[in-house]
């Protein structure tokens, strides 16, 4: 699998059927995110397309609560894929949730990390890319459909403990109410916090039948993802994730793969590249991608891929592209 085929992110049509349900229409969706109208047909976009649809939604919608609320409410079950659609089918939330942390491995750019801890289960909400760029609307909706799943499955008026955003959201008294627990939006992660009984609560949905029908195909689907997914994709994809924390290092992409430095290494020298040239790699497509929005300043690209001066991008991206940042965005990006 290459570092392009890893970045292909499934748009379900469900989503487009969600936004008629609300009246807004998925060509002015498409037009807002400066895409052609062909996107609605696709079934993959890649990261930076995704973005840009959730943030045409978002400036659509006007306030980012109100899209959240809304979007969480109105989207229908049936109208899930498969990975999501059987987590409503899980025993109980428990079952849900860590079926729904399980599959959502095969649908990037997001990955749930799931605690339980005395009263208390946290679910963090961790990116490919830094949160600078994705739309706070998206990061609000997916902690949204984790609640969602449970009121839904369970047939509750569940609420959370606490919600944890990074940005501003909107009206934030409007989430207080939809979550039914304080909001705090000037945290260091996203992250919901469920009072741990609940997840004990058995689904009305249960269903053995279609989980012994889905799970099998969806476990095999999931080693195969694995499997074909190179170190080299693995270890891209963790310092995509993780450049603006400042340049990654050896030691630290390799514990977090469960693999000696030597081990790492190895490995990438069997797929005929190194840890430097995949850093480069990183850096230039996380610069192009950054550049392609216009909200973003020269020196603040530099620091979210790593570079403690701006001078220092400049004489890398001149060595990836041939000309400066500043012209690259000129040439390439509409504005």
């Amino acid at each position: 699998m290459s570092s392009d085929s890893y970045d292909r992110i499934k748009m379900p049509q469900g989503f487009w059927e969600g936004l008629r349900q609300l009246g807004i229409a998925s060509y002015d969706v498409a037009r807002k995110a400066g895409l052609p109208l062909t996107i609605i047909s696709e079934t993959t976009v890649n990261t930076a397309q995704y973005y840009a649809i959730w943030q045409a939604y978002s400036d659509l919608t006007g306030d980012i609560a109100q899209g959240i609320i809304k979007l969480a409410t109105v989207y229908e079950v049936t109208k899930y894929p498969p990975p999501i659609l059987a987590t409503y089918h899980a025993r109980d939330y428990r079952d849900a949730l860590h079926r729904m942390a399980r599959y959502k491995q095969l649908c990037p750019p997001e990955k749930l990390k799931m605690v339980e801890a005395g009263e208390s289960c946290t679910i963090d909400l961790e990116w490919i890319v830094t949160d600078h760029t994705c739309p706070p609307l998206l990061v609000g909706i997916t902690l949204a459909f984790l609640l969602e799943l449970g009121r839904k499955g369970t047939g509750r008026p569940l609420i959370a403990s606490a919600v944890e955003f990074t940005q501003p959201m909107g009206d934030v008294k409007a989430l207080e109410a939809y979550f039914g627990c304080p909001i705090r939006t000037d945290a260091i992660g996203n992250r919901l916090t469920l009072h741990r009984q609940d997840l004990d609560i058995p689904f009305l949905t249960y269903n053995e039948e279609l989980l012994e029908i889905l799970g099998p195909s969806l476990d095999h689907t999931l080693h195969e993802h694995k499997v074909n997914r190179s170190v080299s994709d693995m270890v891209k994809w963790i310092m995509k994730r993780s450049l603006s924390a400042g340049r990654p290092e050896v030691h630290t992409v390799a514990k977090e793969l469960g693999m000696s430095n030597r081990t790492l290494q190895r490995r990438l020298m069997d797929e005929k590249t190194s840890f430097v040239h995949l850093l480069t790699q990183a850096r230039h497509e996380q610069a192009r991608m950054y550049l392609a929005d216009l909200s973003l300043d020269i020196k603040e690209i530099a620091f979210l891929i790593g570079y403690e001066d701006q001078n220092s991008f400049y004489r890398a991206f001149r060595a990836w592209e041939g000309e400066t940042p500043a012209h690259w965005r000129s040439e390439h990006v509409e504005r």
